[in-house]
C-alpha cells in the first residue's frame, strides 16, 4: 500500500510542476502569505518531507524553470556566447508554468511583493551573466554593468509581459525581442 495515497499500487509520482500546480490553486485559494508549504505538500498528496527534495521554499516552486534557464544562459555566457544570445536563449521554449500564472494573478494570489523581490534578484543574475558577456567582449566595465542592467531589465518585462497578455497565445521570445530592441 502506497503511503501517500492510501491505495495499493505504486506510489504517486511527484515532481516539482506537479507540487506547483497545487501551490498556484492554493495561493489563489487562500493567498500567497497564507499558504504553507504543509498546505502545498497536503494538496499534492506527499509529505512535507517529499516537498523538500523538489523546492527549498514555496516561492522556489515559481522560480525554479526561470532559474535553471538562467544557470544555462550564465553557461552559454561562458563558454561564448554574447550577452543578446546568452539572454535570447533563457526565452527558447519557454512555456507557461507557474510564474506566468503567478504573473498574470498576482492580485488574485496576493503574491506582488513576492514577486517584485524575486523579480529583483532574478533581474540582477540576468545583469550579472550579460555584463560579463559584455566584459569578455572588451566592453569597460561601468558600460558592461549598465548594459547588463538592460539586459536583466528587459528579461523581466518581457516575461511578466508575457504572462499577463496570455503567456499562451505565444512564444515569450516575441516579447523579449521587443524588450531588446529597446536596448539598441
Amino acid at each position: 500500500m502506497s503511503s501517500t495515497t492510501g491505495k495499493p499500487g505504486r506510489p504517486k509520482a511527484i515532481s516539482r510542476e506537479m507540487l506547483a500546480e497545487a501551490a498556484c490553486e492554493l495561493f489563489l485559494e487562500r493567498g500567497y502569505e497564507q499558504t504553507s508549504v504543509a498546505d502545498i505538500a497536503m494538496r499534492a498528496g506527499v509529505g512535507r518531507s517529499s516537498f523538500f527534495n523538489y523546492a527549498s521554499s514555496k516561492g522556489e516552486l515559481l522560480w525554479g524553470s526561470l532559474d535553471e534557464r538562467i544557470a544555462q544562459a550564465r553557461l552559454a555566457a561562458e563558454s561564448g556566447s554574447s550577452a543578446h544570445e546568452a539572454v535570447r536563449g533563457i526565452a527558447a521554449g519557454f512555456v507557461p508554468d507557474a510564474l506566468a500564472l503567478a504573473f498574470a494573478n498576482a492580485d488574485a494570489m496576493q503574491i506582488e511583493d513576492h514577486l517584485e523581490r524575486e523579480a529583483a534578484l532574478r533581474m540582477w543574475r540576468i545583469a550579472a551573466l550579460a555584463a560579463g558577456a559584455l566584459r569578455r567582449e572588451g566592453v569597460e566595465q561601468t558600460a558592461a554593468e549598465v548594459r547588463g542592467g538592460a539586459y536583466g531589465a528587459a528579461a523581466i518585462s518581457a516575461i511578466r509581459s508575457w504572462s499577463t497578455s496570455g503567456a499562451g497565445s505565444g512564444p515569450l521570445g516575441g516579447h523579449l525581442d521587443r524588450a531588446l530592441a529597446v536596448i539598441g
